[in-house]
């Protein structure tokens, strides 16, 4: 009992640095930045670590909760610009780097080194997002190489991968859909599924492969969804998007799908549950473009873009600008309704909603 409190109270201790220094309520607050870097990627796998990779080959990493952050660039890719990455804890990373050639490196030693698990020198190479359903079992999606969705599996925690695009994917890619990398949040998992929602011309959710139609602003290569996030009772997906180069006049660029228990008429005999993912109706209305979206918890919902920073405690219904200051990337610090952003600017923030 007196370790976890001494844990609770540190934990505590850290995060009153961010309140006392003048943060009020929805303030977001300026951590570490770097003139000429774009951030599109974060991980944190605890609360006190923070990771960050984007542009110029720069990696940013805090582990004392964002009072520091130590930047760095990786040795021999100081031009490359890494949109993705995954972090274990504060030693162990990987990250993905866009463009051809195609790379995936991996550090064991806080990012001192980096070591090659993937190399694709096709120049119609372009990786857009990694992610982990649990330690061992992870995925890259890039955009599609001939007409068709390129995908990278891995089983041992990233030290290699597989391109398991064939026999995966049971629908074709329409004209014009693609993928972004604005934010390394375009594919994530539940308990047992994965989702990934495309863009462009054409933008679709995709769950184990298959294609559903999105209610999404589409029909020209900046449109289209950019993210997507799960409830933690993993009832609920929400999906952002609209048009990049329209900002803030933007219609349709929020869907949020429920899910539901459906009767199993083969089995009714049996207490086998069918679960369908219907898009809730009165709630797709979001009227600016957004390259992120989170979870704080099952109703509240945090959104960001290049235009700024957007609130929702009812699951999407009612939308609150809460800041004018554009950010790429948001992710939730674990076990505290806190986020961290990041954008432009080789901005990273902290914003805190109660």
């Amino acid at each position: 009992m007196a370790k976890h409190m001494s844990i609770t109270k540190n934990i505590t201790a850290l995060f009153i640095f961010f309140y006392v220094s003048g943060a009020t309520q929805n303030h977001i607050q300026l951590l570490t930045e770097q003139k000429g870097v774009s951030i599109r990627a974060l991980a944190i796998p605890a609360y006190n670590i923070i990771w960050a990779s984007g542009s110029k080959g720069s990696i940013a990493k805090s582990i004392d909760a964002g009072k520091t952050f130590a930047w760095t660039k990786v040795k021999g890719y100081e031009h490359r610009d890494f949109r993705g990455i995954h972090a274990w804890d504060q030693n162990e990373a990987i990250i993905i780097a866009i463009a051809a050639p195609a790379l995936i490196l991996k550090t064991k030693d806080g990012g001192v080194n980096w070591y090659k698990v993937y190399e694709n020198a096709d120049t119609a190479m372009f990786l857009d997002a990694i992610q982990f359903k649990d330690d061992y079992k992870g995925v890259v999606i890039g955009d599609p190489i001939r007409q068709k969705i390129f995908r990278l599996q891995t089983l041992d925690r990233g030290e290699s991968w597989q391109q398991s695009d064939s026999g995966y994917f049971k629908n074709s890619l329409k004209e014009g859909e693609s993928f972004f990398a604005s934010s390394n949040s375009n594919v994530c998992f539940d308990y047992q599924n994965e989702y990934l929602v495309s863009g462009g011309k054409q933008s679709r959710l995709w769950v184990n492969g298959i294609a559903k139609d999105l209610p999404i602003v589409q029909g020209s290569a900046s449109t289209g969804a950019n993210s997507i996030a799960i409830s933690p009772n993993q009832k609920h997906l929400a999906i952002v998007g609209g048009d990049f180069a329209k900002e803030e006049n933007n219609k349709d660029g929020f869907v949020r799908f429920d899910r539901y228990i459906v009767p199993n008429s083969e089995h009714k005999h049996l207490a086998i549950k069918q679960y369908q993912w219907l898009i809730n109706r009165k709630v797709t209305q979001f009227n600016r473009y957004a390259s992120s979206i989170v979870y704080l918890n099952n109703h509240s919902l945090i959104a960001c873009g290049t235009k700024g920073v957007y609130y929702s405690k009812n699951g999407g219904k009612i939308w609150k600008k809460v800041s004018s200051e554009g950010f790429h990337v948001a992710k939730k610090i674990p076990h505290f309704n806190s986020l961290i952003l990041a954008g432009s600017g080789g901005r990273i923030a902290i914003i805190h909603v109660p």
